[in-house]
């Protein structure tokens, strides 16, 4: 098993199956940022990760990282941060704030380039990627972005300037996308981070079939994030 270098005249991705297990889920290198190849990527369970000096390189890693309905883990202090914080929140009122705020927290060598910015701004513009932010007054002080697939939300990065305001955008999205319909938010690799809210791991072939499930799917994005601790 390896990776596939896709034809840039006509690039279509090779089955996920044939990913390589080290590094762990590079499945094919190549290929442009374009809306619909992004969109053929995600509806498959593939999505980009790559360095200013590579060329772009497509992943579906075995395990996968998700959290599950009723998985997210909302700690004592993060209960008591969502019930005495001014922090407000919104989703899709700063999207391109959020995603360079997102860069700029990245080492600069790496993996949101300028043309993972420009593609994913146009997802935005067509509805299917989103962000959620964090206020402290009329600052942007947190949030994270991602891409809504049926009833799969794919988280692709956070960023905080604010104790634990990119933990807080991340449990108020749970918390209201499972209680909308969703069924899985993608993590895609393991981190301690993401452990410790409430993430874990399931086979490859699982959430496979999740996004094959949940593609035909309809939701509503939500327009409102604020927490209910009931």
């Amino acid at each position: 098993m390896s990776w596939t270098l896709l034809d840039p005249s006509r690039p279509e991705f090779p089955d996920p199956d044939t990913a390589a297990k080290e590094p762990n889920g590079l499945l094919a290198l190549g290929g442009e940022l374009s809306t619909a190849l992004l969109l053929d990527a995600y509806k498959k369970g593939i999505f980009p990760w790559y360095d200013r000096q590579s060329p772009v390189m497509w992943w579906s890693p075995d395990p996968r990282e998700v959290v599950l309905p009723g998985m997210q883990h909302w700690s004592k202090s993060m209960r008591k941060m969502a019930r005495d914080t001014e922090l407000k929140i919104s989703t899709d009122k700063a999207f391109d704030s959020v995603i360079r705020a997102c860069a700029r927290q990245e080492d600069s060598n790496h993996w949101i380039t300028d043309d993972m910015i420009a593609a994913y701004t146009e997802l935005h513009n067509l509805g299917v990627a989103h962000s959620i932010e964090v206020w402290q007054k009329n600052q942007l002080v947190g949030g994270l972005y991602g891409i809504a697939i049926g009833a799969v939300f794919c988280g692709e990065s956070m960023f905080h300037r604010v104790n634990n305001a990119s933990k807080l955008a991340y449990l108020c999205m749970a918390d209201r996308l499972f209680e909308q319909g969703f069924g899985l938010i993608d993590c895609q690799f393991e981190t301690p981070h993401l452990r410790s809210l409430g993430s874990c791991a399931i086979p490859r072939n699982q959430y496979l079939q999740k996004i094959r499930d949940s593609s035909h799917c309809e939701i509503e994005w939500p327009h409102t994030f604020a927490p209910d601790l009931r």
